[in-house]
């Protein structure tokens, strides 16, 4: 649910060369709505290409029974006029698993979910894309399992001039079957899986949609949280909620390092037993050999939201950080402010309702106090925020829901010294 930008851009984009977080202690905050083109709808993503290039997505409801992929692209400052992806009367439209677009120049790659079968948990993951920006080609499955199962979740970028990476949350073994046989009727979420385990896969792609370098990357992983991927100084990084079988589930990472996949690692054993999918996924920012990665647990009992720091591009992570404000429910995301710190979102509960808050941290610590951006519902209807940067200021992205419409909102904010 993220953006990419070529590594050389990384240093260019740095808010400044001091490295240290006593700079932003007095920062004020300047938080501006834009007004979108969504109508009825929700699941906002946002993406920046390597040249500055900003693209909301979302899902419209057309009507009762049909929704529709929409786009549009940040000019002037403002959002541009929607133009429609796809749209069908079979897809899946989940609030937590929800569609994307990456792009590379005028090479654009968007995707959705699509029913494959009447069994509510069976549905592809479809990629549509454009080579001028605009005029979208016939959808293709990226995954060759040709199983009617889960398949979603999905994280997208470009890797070079030729390819796109994606990775996501594939099912074929939950109905194939496998040697597993743990409290698979307690921890599916609902999802009806079968004796098997949800895994991690990946691919890559061209123009054409021929498919490269598939692979599994994880055969046990958490069944519907989000993952999310960069690409770090050494090669793509994928983060997401693994699932051990004791039920623990933990945030796990993998690498590609020389053109190989490194085992599955935990970032922190926070030991957090669940024995059903806490739909609540992590977020990776990199910014070349450092990388930051949040995410929401409730080990123990009580939610917190933490981060941790890489030095080597995630071979290791140093100590911990907390950043919520003691009543958290997940729900985060994470950028990098300038060489050192990061901003972290996440839901923040409150007596009457749920606050998207802000903070700086970095490896040494939270700096002040957290920043309250905007109010929102605690339900599920209100999605995820999404946060991305671009240039000398970040936007936000959010599902607005009341009693009797749904419809996406986003906001441009700055950290004024």
């Amino acid at each position: 649910m993220k953006y990419f930008k070529y590594l050389t851009v990384l240093a260019v984009l740095a808010c400044s060369c001091q490295n240290n977080s006593e700079k932003w202690a007095s920062a004020k905050l300047i938080f501006t709505e834009i007004p979108t083109p969504c109508q009825d709808g929700e699941a906002p993503n946002l993406f920046v290409s390597g040249d500055g290039q900003v693209y909301l997505t979302w899902v419209e409801f057309l009507n009762d029974t049909t929704d529709a992929l929409l786009f549009s692209k940040l000019e002037n400052g403002q959002w541009g006029k929607a133009a429609t992806i796809a749209q069908g009367d079979d897809w899946f439209v989940n609030w937590a698993d929800f569609p994307s677009l990456s792009a590379n120049g005028n090479w654009l790659a968007a995707h959705w979910l699509q029913k494959s079968t009447d069994s509510t948990y069976d549905y592809d993951v479809r990629i549509s894309q454009s080579k001028n920006g605009g005029q979208w080609g016939p959808s293709f499955i990226p995954h060759s399992d040709s199983m009617a199962a889960e398949h979603g979740f999905v994280t997208m970028f470009p890797i070079s001039e030729k390819r796109m990476f994606a990775t996501w949350l594939d099912g074929r073994n939950t109905k194939a079957g496998s040697q597993s046989s743990v409290s698979s009727s307690q921890s599916d979420n609902g999802h009806g899986h079968g004796g098997g385990a949800m895994t991690l896969r990946t691919a890559e792609f061209d123009r054409d949609g021929n498919l490269f370098e598939e692979s599994e990357l994880d055969n046990r992983i958490c069944d519907c949280c989000q993952t999310d991927a960069v690409l770090a100084s050494q090669g793509p990084v994928v983060v997401y909620r693994d699932r051990s079988e004791h039920e623990i589930r933990d945030i796990g990472i993998v690498r590609k390092v020389n053109g190989e996949w490194t085992n599955p690692h935990l970032i922190h054993a926070d030991n957090w037993e669940i024995s059903g999918c806490p739909v609540n996924g992590p977020a990776v920012a990199a910014n070349g050999d450092l990388l930051a990665v949040a995410w929401f647990t409730s080990a123990g009992g009580k939610g917190v939201v933490k981060v941790a720091f890489s030095g080597d591009a995630g071979a290791t992570f140093s100590e911990l950080v907390q950043v919520d404000d003691g009543n958290p429910s997940g729900r985060v995301d994470v950028e990098f402010l300038d060489n050192e710190n990061v901003l972290v979102t996440w839901l923040e509960n409150t007596e009457n309702a749920a606050e998207i808050r802000a903070a700086i941290t970095s490896e040494k610590g939270k700096e002040g106090e957290s920043m309250t951006l905007v109010q929102t519902s605690p339900a599920r209807s209100s999605g995820f925020p999404v946060l991305a940067k671009n240039k000398d200021h970040f936007l936000l992205a959010w599902t607005a829901v009341d009693s009797i419409s749904t419809t996406v909102k986003t906001a441009k904010w700055q950290l004024q010294k």
